[in-house]
């Protein structure tokens, strides 16, 4: 019998691969006139007289209708080139702006680190590894996000370089997300700023963002070109990518990701992804592998939870449910004989349980089988997965979730744990 591994990863298509504008005329002469006699005007002179009087006034009608055509259009050319260009000048404005605003609390980071591999002969060998990414500031004690690539397991050190060129050592890593998590998030503290003001960025709401929406990238790109400024538009959202290194080595499952045609190069992975407002409303983290233009970011709205935990305790806690779950589509949907097709649809698989033993889900009364479509006033769909929802709260809130369970909705309560480490 199939299990519900097989059946998802046949319905579904492999992740895609990612890297990280009258004329005048003389009256005729008044004609002579005998005492009661009529003048008389024979027929042929009558009509050249009509017929001349006709051109007459169809040169002088015709006349002014080309001259307003062409005036009008001149006139329409002119001002649909003034008003393309006013366009053009209106733009390259806003984004001077926006890369001059946000620009300054934008930072690039290099890390030293070591890495364990094996030689050919089967014996394990220790390397030195140097990275460069981008991070940007979210508070003025110097606070940094970044990627949890750009600073991975074994970081020895790290240094970050302001916009200004100010650079900091000992620069502590302060808290990581798993390698395995979704959402590849790392947290950087500059311990003495040596009375240096820094800007945070101002965060934005990721949910209001459509297909279309201008959007601007900053970043390191390729590790040497400090705040690089691309623009472009939002191409997309919920995407699902298989990212990784050069090597191919190592590599992440990111989900729920924003898809964007500003360029995003290697460096500029934990850079700022801005809207026309100036406010981050994405995480850059990877380019698409063999294609151009095509980047991905983490919806910021997905790590403001981890964000506030940070600021707020120091140390980077991270919601947990204790489920496992797959995102539902049209086809999974169909497949399992749901009634709804969007949602996290929990399910055990891969000697996994659906629900955890002792987890704040199994607490809750989460079933196999349960489909939460949502978390308090966050909707679990294409724009937003679970994942991706619980991320927005923290640990130890109490949180609402709509069920379906068996075609019915139910509503149960939560409160969330932290994430076991290890």
């Amino acid at each position: 019998m199939e299990d519900i591994d097989d059946k998802i990863e046949r319905i579904n298509k492999e992740p895609a691969v990612a890297r990280y504008s009258t004329r005048p005329s003389h009256l005729p002469k008044t004609p002579n006139f005998n005492w009661l006699r009529r003048p008389v005007i024979s027929r042929r002179r009558l009509i050249l007289t009509i017929l001349a009087l006709v051109i007459f006034l169809a040169v002088m009608v015709g006349g002014g209708w080309i001259g307003a055509y062409l005036y009008e259009n001149h006139h329409s050319i002119a001002s649909t080139t003034s008003a393309k260009q006013q366009y053009i000048s209106d733009e390259s404005e806003l984004i001077a702006a926006i890369a001059k605003n946000v620009g300054q609390s934008v930072v690039s980071v290099d890390a030293q680190s070591q890495v364990t591999s094996q030689d050919i002969f089967g014996f394990n060998q220790t390397q030195n590894q140097e990275s460069a990414g981008t991070g940007f500031i979210i508070d003025s004690n110097g606070t940094i996000v970044t990627n949890r690539h750009v600073v991975p397991a074994g970081t020895s050190s790290v240094s970050v370089t302001l916009a200004d060129g100010t650079t900091y050592n000992n620069v502590q890593v302060i808290g990581r997300t798993a390698d395995t998590d979704p959402l590849d998030v790392a947290f950087l503290k500059i311990p003495n700023l040596n009375g240096k003001k820094l800007t945070p960025v101002t965060l934005g709401d990721s949910s209001q963002m459509q297909v279309g929406d201008r959007v601007v990238a900053i970043g390191n790109a390729l590790g040497q070109f400090q705040n690089t400024v691309t623009s472009g538009i939002i191409s997309g959202y919920g995407r699902d990518v298989t990212a990784g290194d050069q090597t191919g080595i190592a590599s992440e499952n990111l989900t729920d990701l924003f898809q964007t045609d500003a360029a995003i190069n290697e460096g500029n992975s934990g850079g700022p992804l801005v809207n026309i407002n100036g406010e981050v409303i994405g995480l850059n983290t990877a380019v698409a592998s063999g294609a151009q233009n095509i980047g991905f970011a983490i919806p910021i709205n997905d790590i403001k939870g981890l964000i506030n935990s940070v600021l707020s305790k120091g140390q980077l806690q991270q919601p947990y449910l204790g489920v496992r779950y797959v995102s539902l589509t049209n086809d999974l949907a169909s497949q399992f004989n749901l009634s709804i097709t969007r949602g996290a649809y929990i399910v055990s698989g891969d000697n996994e349980p659906a629900v955890i033993a002792g987890s704040p889900a199994d607490i809750a009364g989460l079933k196999d089988g349960d489909v939460i479509t949502k978390v308090n006033n966050i909707t679990i769909d294409d724009k937003t997965s679970l994942t991706g929802a619980l991320a927005q709260f923290q640990v130890g809130d109490k949180v609402n979730l709509t069920v379906v369970r068996a075609g019915k909705t139910i509503q149960l309560t939560a409160t969330l744990g932290n994430t076991p480490t290890g």
